[in-house]
Protein backbone atom coordinates (compact mmCIF):
# COMPACT_ATOMS: atom_id res chain seq x y z
CA UNK A 1 0.00 0.00 0.00
CA UNK A 2 1.04 3.14 -0.47
CA UNK A 3 1.72 6.11 1.82
CA UNK A 4 -1.08 7.97 0.06
CA UNK A 5 -3.66 5.30 0.01
CA UNK A 6 -2.59 4.36 4.25
CA UNK A 7 -2.73 7.82 5.11
CA UNK A 8 -6.75 8.16 4.08
CA UNK A 9 -7.71 5.21 5.28
CA UNK A 10 -6.65 6.06 8.98
CA UNK A 11 -9.86 7.29 10.49
CA UNK A 12 -12.00 4.21 8.72
CA UNK A 13 -9.10 1.54 10.35
CA UNK A 14 -9.81 3.45 13.74
CA UNK A 15 -13.81 3.43 12.96
CA UNK A 16 -14.10 -0.07 11.92
CA UNK A 17 -11.74 -1.43 14.94
CA UNK A 18 -12.59 0.76 17.98
CA UNK A 19 -12.83 -2.61 20.08
CA UNK A 20 -9.84 -3.77 19.23
CA UNK A 21 -8.16 -0.55 19.90
CA UNK A 22 -9.97 -0.43 23.35
CA UNK A 23 -8.79 -3.62 24.40
CA UNK A 24 -5.23 -3.24 23.27
CA UNK A 25 -4.75 0.93 24.76
CA UNK A 26 -3.20 0.34 28.22
CA UNK A 27 -4.90 1.67 30.97
CA UNK A 28 -1.85 2.09 32.88
CA UNK A 29 -1.28 5.44 32.27
CA UNK A 30 2.71 5.78 31.67
CA UNK A 31 1.81 9.41 30.10
CA UNK A 32 1.13 9.67 33.80
CA UNK A 33 3.79 12.04 34.27
CA UNK A 34 4.08 13.73 31.21
CA UNK A 35 0.24 14.53 32.16
CA UNK A 36 1.14 16.09 35.40
CA UNK A 37 3.93 18.38 34.03
CA UNK A 38 0.56 19.22 31.61
CA UNK A 39 -1.63 20.25 34.64
CA UNK A 40 0.85 22.17 36.44
CA UNK A 41 1.93 24.08 33.41
CA UNK A 42 -1.70 25.08 33.00
CA UNK A 43 -2.62 28.75 33.28
CA UNK A 44 -3.82 29.52 36.92
CA UNK A 45 -7.31 28.19 37.31
CA UNK A 46 -7.68 27.01 33.72
CA UNK A 47 -9.77 23.80 33.41
CA UNK A 48 -10.79 24.08 29.66
CA UNK A 49 -8.99 20.71 27.48
CA UNK A 50 -9.13 20.48 24.11
CA UNK A 51 -8.44 16.68 23.57
CA UNK A 52 -7.41 16.37 19.42
CA UNK A 53 -7.74 12.71 18.71
CA UNK A 54 -8.84 11.57 21.48
CA UNK A 55 -10.23 8.02 20.90
CA UNK A 56 -12.20 6.20 23.96
CA UNK A 57 -11.64 8.84 25.96
CA UNK A 58 -8.95 6.08 28.22
CA UNK A 59 -7.08 6.41 29.93
CA UNK A 60 -5.55 10.18 29.38
CA UNK A 61 -8.68 11.83 28.97
CA UNK A 62 -10.39 10.01 32.38
CA UNK A 63 -7.32 10.85 34.05
CA UNK A 64 -7.69 14.62 33.41
CA UNK A 65 -11.46 14.88 33.99
CA UNK A 66 -10.63 12.94 37.32
CA UNK A 67 -8.46 15.87 38.02
CA UNK A 68 -11.00 18.63 38.23
CA UNK A 69 -10.72 19.36 34.26
CA UNK A 70 -13.36 20.27 31.88
CA UNK A 71 -12.73 18.35 28.53
CA UNK A 72 -13.70 18.34 24.51
CA UNK A 73 -12.63 15.54 22.72
CA UNK A 74 -12.95 15.30 18.83
CA UNK A 75 -12.16 12.10 16.89
CA UNK A 76 -12.76 11.19 13.21
CA UNK A 77 -14.00 7.84 14.73
CA UNK A 78 -17.22 7.89 15.98
CA UNK A 79 -17.87 4.87 17.45
CA UNK A 80 -14.71 6.36 19.41
CA UNK A 81 -16.48 9.38 20.24
CA UNK A 82 -19.61 7.02 20.96
CA UNK A 83 -17.47 5.19 23.48
CA UNK A 84 -16.29 8.32 25.18
CA UNK A 85 -19.67 9.89 25.23
CA UNK A 86 -21.08 6.94 27.29
CA UNK A 87 -18.53 6.62 29.63
CA UNK A 88 -18.00 10.51 30.31
CA UNK A 89 -21.63 12.31 29.31
CA UNK A 90 -20.99 15.05 31.28
CA UNK A 91 -18.36 16.04 28.82
CA UNK A 92 -18.31 17.24 25.33
CA UNK A 93 -17.35 14.76 22.65
CA UNK A 94 -17.54 15.53 18.93
CA UNK A 95 -16.83 13.53 15.79
CA UNK A 96 -14.48 15.22 13.67
CA UNK A 97 -11.45 15.42 11.69
CA UNK A 98 -8.76 17.75 13.10
CA UNK A 99 -7.92 19.17 9.56
CA UNK A 100 -11.65 20.54 9.41
CA UNK A 101 -12.87 21.52 12.90
CA UNK A 102 -16.40 23.25 14.21
CA UNK A 103 -16.24 26.12 15.66
CA UNK A 104 -14.64 25.15 19.40
CA UNK A 105 -14.10 28.34 21.21
CA UNK A 106 -10.62 28.64 23.13
CA UNK A 107 -8.61 26.43 25.56
CA UNK A 108 -6.52 26.29 28.36
CA UNK A 109 -5.04 23.14 27.12
CA UNK A 110 -4.44 21.09 23.91
CA UNK A 111 -3.90 17.93 23.71
CA UNK A 112 -2.97 15.86 19.98
CA UNK A 113 -1.41 12.91 21.75
CA UNK A 114 -0.69 9.95 19.24
CA UNK A 115 -2.59 11.73 16.42
CA UNK A 116 -0.94 14.23 15.18
CA UNK A 117 1.46 11.89 13.78
CA UNK A 118 -1.29 10.28 11.26
CA UNK A 119 -1.34 13.19 9.09
CA UNK A 120 0.57 13.77 6.29
CA UNK A 121 3.87 16.08 6.78
CA UNK A 122 1.69 18.74 4.07
CA UNK A 123 -1.33 18.58 6.93
CA UNK A 124 0.39 18.28 9.80
CA UNK A 125 1.54 22.08 9.29
CA UNK A 126 -1.40 23.96 9.07
CA UNK A 127 -2.35 22.32 12.25
CA UNK A 128 -0.31 24.40 14.30
CA UNK A 129 -2.00 27.39 12.96
CA UNK A 130 -5.33 26.23 14.33
CA UNK A 131 -3.18 25.28 17.77
CA UNK A 132 -2.64 29.57 17.88
CA UNK A 133 -6.45 29.82 16.64
CA UNK A 134 -8.05 27.59 19.91
CA UNK A 135 -5.57 28.79 22.41
CA UNK A 136 -5.56 31.54 25.07
CA UNK A 137 -2.42 33.72 26.24
CA UNK A 138 -0.62 30.86 28.77
CA UNK A 139 -2.56 27.69 27.20
CA UNK A 140 -0.47 24.67 27.12
CA UNK A 141 -0.13 22.27 24.04
CA UNK A 142 1.32 18.98 24.25
CA UNK A 143 1.61 16.07 21.64
CA UNK A 144 3.43 13.60 20.23
CA UNK A 145 5.25 12.85 16.96
CA UNK A 146 8.10 10.26 15.63
CA UNK A 147 11.43 11.09 16.49
CA UNK A 148 13.16 12.06 12.78
CA UNK A 149 11.41 12.97 9.66
CA UNK A 150 9.94 10.36 7.37
CA UNK A 151 6.88 8.48 6.33
CA UNK A 152 6.17 4.78 7.87
CA UNK A 153 3.30 2.36 7.75
CA UNK A 154 2.97 0.26 10.84
CA UNK A 155 0.13 -2.24 11.49
CA UNK A 156 -3.17 -2.37 14.00
CA UNK A 157 -5.79 -4.82 13.38
CA UNK A 158 -3.55 -6.60 10.43
CA UNK A 159 -3.78 -3.61 8.43
CA UNK A 160 -1.68 -1.15 7.31
CA UNK A 161 -1.50 1.97 9.84
CA UNK A 162 0.56 5.17 8.75
CA UNK A 163 2.37 7.31 10.40
CA UNK A 164 4.32 10.38 9.14
CA UNK A 165 6.82 12.83 11.09
CA UNK A 166 8.56 16.44 10.42
CA UNK A 167 12.29 16.91 11.88
CA UNK A 168 12.17 18.38 15.24
CA UNK A 169 14.15 21.95 13.64
CA UNK A 170 10.47 21.90 11.77
CA UNK A 171 8.49 21.67 14.53
CA UNK A 172 10.51 24.11 16.60
CA UNK A 173 10.04 26.88 13.76
CA UNK A 174 6.49 25.62 13.40
CA UNK A 175 5.50 26.59 16.99
CA UNK A 176 7.62 29.22 17.26
CA UNK A 177 5.60 30.94 14.32
CA UNK A 178 2.36 30.09 16.08
CA UNK A 179 3.88 32.09 19.18
CA UNK A 180 4.44 29.01 21.52
CA UNK A 181 7.33 28.38 23.20
CA UNK A 182 8.91 24.51 24.28
CA UNK A 183 9.10 24.12 27.82
CA UNK A 184 10.05 20.69 27.18
CA UNK A 185 11.15 18.37 24.52
CA UNK A 186 11.86 14.30 24.99
CA UNK A 187 12.88 12.21 21.64
CA UNK A 188 11.86 8.14 22.43
CA UNK A 189 11.13 8.75 26.44
CA UNK A 190 11.86 5.72 27.47
CA UNK A 191 9.49 6.09 30.64
CA UNK A 192 6.74 6.83 28.37
CA UNK A 193 6.88 3.70 25.59
CA UNK A 194 9.34 5.56 23.71
CA UNK A 195 7.06 8.43 22.89
CA UNK A 196 8.36 11.25 21.24
CA UNK A 197 6.69 14.46 23.22
CA UNK A 198 6.74 18.36 23.16
CA UNK A 199 5.51 20.33 25.66
CA UNK A 200 5.13 23.85 25.39
CA UNK A 201 3.22 27.15 25.91
CA UNK A 202 1.83 29.82 24.29
CA UNK A 203 3.41 33.31 25.09
CA UNK A 204 6.37 31.49 26.04
CA UNK A 205 7.06 31.00 30.04
CA UNK A 206 8.75 28.19 31.95
CA UNK A 207 7.52 25.65 33.82
CA UNK A 208 6.85 26.56 37.43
Amino acid sequence: MSHRDAASDVIALYQAHVAAFAHRRSQGLIERDWLAAFLQALPPGGRDILDLGCGTGEPMARHLIGRGCRLTGVDGASAMIARAQARFPEQRWITADMRALPALGRFHGLIAWHSLFHLPPHDQRPIFATFQRLAHPGTVLMFTTGPAQGETIGAFAGQPLYHASLDSRAYRALLSANGFEVLRHVVEDAGCGGATVWLARQGGGTLP
